[in-house]
């Protein structure tokens, strides 16, 4: 019995004990409700068994007995507690149901199979308690991040408050991509290597990552800077040292009401770091578009975003403005992936978006169109000392208005200069990549290649940038803005 407790638990007691008896094997509690059961043979249906079994369990708990039998037309339902009640509460119940006559020795047996079920259910129910726990301060990770990326620091503030540590103020944020399986180990070697100072949050939109969001002072590496792990080292390069397969792109420092900018950024020195030998990669230095708008840009931004923002819904169980604005915001940074994020079904997240593209007066199927979207919503998101007053701007031009102006010329040629030293034929390749709406099938057959030589070229493209543009969150928005500023300036 105990041999069978250390290799397969509860369960293959059980299976025994059913096995025995010709019958059905369980445990349930003192109310009869069944926690585990094993049907050991189909000659009684295990409904009707678990029924005779819950009917014996709550007499032998309103007698306080030892051990009950109860008997039926044909068979037989013994019970034993498996340990004495605590107090103020109430014991597991040991329950067999069996044909008549009773095989030979199964009182015995099941007396022989009390205590290693005891000890196997007390460990195993720990355990299932751990697990819930784990999974609860994981969900308040991701809570807290979700309202980070969405603004709401006092919320998070709040909702942080019940676990460790605090959030850091300024931050950068730092993305690790495990290989698979090994990201529960990971997270650990990050704890460790922060000394508790860094929040590990797993990554709900992607398997396989990690999102560190540490204290400015713990991240900072040069790029290029691929040292082996000292005592001095930032945290972001211990990790990529101490665990061989992983690969680590970091933010810049940001307040931590940039989080979101911060996670972008750290995505897109992810894509860069992939093929480099140390696996690390720090988000090469760009100037926000939100920044390079002016009062323009953020008289524009209001007029797009009032409708949203002031929207009442119908009925209480829809959606209001805030809602439909962090779901624009999370489906601009994760597209279909948003679901995860959200815990929402896709047909949830294709009703919103349907009511935010009639609400905004916009077809966020095209790339244009959510390049506008996702500018409004940063120009919204900058911290109040950095966003320029719009009041008295008109913005009746719209979004072209916007674009040329001259801070987003200026921020427009830097962008494409980072294409130049690729050739013509890389400003090709993404202009009309954009232009087929981000689709690589569409861009394929027009550029007269394979799909999976314009997959190379734009993965190509994605180091010469140092951004992500094929895995979401993307740069192409920013690349559809930069074109098409330049565009009108000529």
């Amino acid at each position: 019995m105990y041999r069978l407790a250390r290799t397969g638990g509860s369960q293959e007691l059980l299976r025994r004990l059913a096995h025995r008896a010709e019958g059905w094997a369980g445990l349930l509690d003192a109310d009869g409700t069944v926690l585990q059961a094993v049907a050991g043979t189909t000659r009684r249906p295990g409904h009707e068994a678990a029924d005779l079994a819950a009917r014996g369990t709550r007499e032998l708990t309103a007698r306080g007995a030892r051990a009950h039998s109860l008997d039926t037309e044909g068979c037989t339902a013994r019970l034993l507690p498996l340990d004495r009640a605590p107090e103020g509460g109430r014991a597991t119940v040991l329950a067999v149901v069996a044909p008549r006559p009773l095989p030979d020795g199964l009182a015995t047996l099941m007396a022989d199979a009390t205590m290693p079920l005891a000890l196997s259910w007390a460990s195993e129910s720990l355990e299932r308690r751990r697990r819930r726990v784990d999974l609860a301060e994981s969900r308040g990770r991701e809570a807290v991040l979700h309202l980070l990326m969405t603004g709401q620091l006092s919320i998070a503030h709040q909702v942080a408050g019940a676990l460790r540590p605090r959030l850091p103020d300024p931050v950068r944020v730092c993305v690790v991509e495990c290989s698979g399986g090994q990201r529960d180990e990971v997270a650990r070697i990050c704890a460790d290597a922060s000394g508790g100072r860094t929040w590990i949050v797993r990554c709900p939109v992607y398997a396989r990552h990690l999102i560190l969001i540490m204290p400015a002072e713990e991240g900072g590496a040069e790029p290029g800077d691929h040292r082996t792990r000292e005592a001095g080292d930032p945290l972001d390069l211990a990790v990529a040292g101490l665990v061989d397969d992983c690969v680590v792109g970091v933010s810049e420092e940001v307040p931590l009401s940039g989080t979101a900018t911060a996670y972008r950024q750290a995505f897109h020195a992810l894509a860069v770091a992939r093929p480099l030998p140390g696996r690390h990669a720090r988000f090469g230095a760009a100037p926000e578009p939100a920044l390079a708008v002016g009062s323009l840009g953020a008289r524009w931004a209001d007029e797009l975003l009032a409708p949203l923002l002031t929207h009442l819904p119908r009925r209480s169980q829809d959606p209001g403005s805030q809602e439909l604005a962090a779901t624009a915001v999370s489906w601009l940074a994760f597209s279909s992936l948003s679901t995860q994020h959200l815990k929402i079904h896709r047909n949830t997240l294709a009703a919103r978006l349907k009511l935010i593209g009639e609400l905004l007066g916009l077809d966020l199927h095209r790339v244009g169109d959510q390049a506008a979207l996702d500018l409004a919503l940063r120009i919204r998101a900058t911290p109040a000392p950095y966003r320029a007053d719009g009041r008295n701007a008109d913005a009746s031009g719209g979004l072209e208005s916007v674009l040329r102006a001259p801070g987003v010329r200026d921020w427009a040629a830097g962008q494409l200069r980072l294409v130049a030293p690729a050739g013509p034929a890389a400003e090709e390749t993404l202009r009309t990549w954009l232009r087929c709406e981000a689709r690589l099938t569409p861009t394929a057959a027009e550029l007269g290649i394979s799909v999976p030589g314009a997959r190379k070229r734009i993965t190509r493209l994605e180091t010469v940038l140092r951004r992500s543009l094929l895995q979401a969150p993307s740069a192409r928005y920013d690349l559809w803005l930069a074109f098409r500023a330049v565009d009108l300036a000529a």
